[in-house]
């Protein structure tokens, strides 16, 4: 081989700690101590900040990327948070998933996401320092399911208005409450409301409480009976919310206000109501269900029921668990709703021809 054949060879040599460390001027203890993320432990002990600069740019010097499989089987740990999340084009499942990437990437935590409903077979296959599950159902099979995880040693942090904690954390936030709200909202002044409603929620309506029994309760509270087209189902996509809105704004007997299950529902209503020459709120006046930040970047702005700074919190309970170096108690954490007005119930502002 040739010399330079040699130097080709050392070039595309892939860089090891102990070469970080030989450049760098320390040990290689010291270099797989600054990679382990606890240098910067609170207690003092550890490495000092100039000496992990040092590291730091030796690595980047070399190209060095630690090797996250030894790591993992050294630590215990894989710096990565998998979020199962059934319906990623909902405004709610994009704003968690941006939540927790952001606040997971601060501490140097890489964020996954399954878009796969079989999250147990999954998470069978994955290993990850905590996994969170938008969609967790409150049956027999879900319930062992989840069990299972926690037996296997897998952080969990569920999202469920039903499920309590049993090994894992419990982020509850009931929405029927706010959907109370929302169609109390209406009705202080309409009386011809219509519902976008989840195909599910109709379904179940007759079983249990969904966002749909709201609706119902509260229009016959007030003796009203809504004519029989101003509920329009819609599947998990965008495309169906919005011919369910079309379909509802093109009755005959058109409603005056829609009740939406979901922002995107409502948001899909809006741009429905737009495309058909309506003028939102003053020909229909509009309210959704989640309060995502999508509510705020429609014109006009999206009226909306749901918890307070939901996302950032929920956020943090998921990164804080992924971190913790021991399994603490699991907890139920509860996010009470609120209504949030915005201009598509505003019959008071200055009406806008689209």
């Amino acid at each position: 081989m040739s010399g330079s054949d040699k130097t080709s060879g050392a070039a595309r040599r892939r860089p090891t700690l102990r070469m970080v460390a030989e450049l760098a001027g320390v040990s290689t203890a010291t270099v797989s101590y600054v990679f382990s993320g606890r240098h910067g432990a609170a207690s003092g002990a550890g490495v000092a900040p100039e000496t992990a600069r040092r590291v730091r740019e030796a690595a980047e010097q070399l190209n060095y990327r630690p090797n996250r499989s030894a790591r993992a089987m050294r630590t215990g740990r894989t710096d990565t948070v998998q979020l199962s999340l059934h319906m990623l084009s909902d405004p709610w499942s994009l704003a968690v998933a941006d939540a927790v990437n952001t606040l997971a990437n601060r501490q140097g935590l890489t964020t996954l996401i399954l878009a796969d409903g079989d999250w147990h077979t999954a998470l069978d296959r994955i290993e990850c320092d905590v996994a969170y599950l938008d969609q967790a159902p409150d049956t027999d099979e879900g319930r062992r399911n989840l069990a299972d995880l926690v037996e296997r040693g897998q952080r969990l942090v569920v999202f469920s208005e039903t499920l309590e904690p049993e090994g894992y954390d419990v982020i509850r936030s009931d929405a029927l409450p706010g959907c109370t709200l929302a169609m109390a909202h209406l009705l202080e002044r309409h009386t011809a409301i219509g519902c976008l409603a989840a195909e599910n929620a109709v379904r179940l309506a007759g079983e249990r409480a969904t966002r749909y029994t709201p609706y119902l309760e509260q229009m016959a509270s007030r003796g009203l009976v809504p004519d029989e087209d101003w509920t329009q189902t819609y599947g998990e996509t965008q495309a169906s919310a919005f011919a369910a809105a079309v379909r509802l704004l093109s009755a005959k007997n058109r409603p005056t206000a829609i009740y939406a299950t979901t922002d995107f529902a409502a948001i899909a209503a809006i741009n429905a109501a737009h495309m058909l020459g309506l003028r939102v709120p003053h020909d229909v006046a509009v309210i959704g269900v989640g309060n995502t930040p999508d509510a705020t970047a429609i014109t006009p702005t999206l009226t909306t029921v749901g918890p307070t700074d939901f996302y950032t919190r929920q956020a943090q309970i998921i990164v804080e668990r992924a971190l913790a170096d021991e399994d603490a108690p699991a907890q139920l954490h509860e996010f009470p709703w609120s209504l949030f007005p915005g201009g598509s119930t505003d019959l008071d502002a200055p009406a806008v021809r689209q």
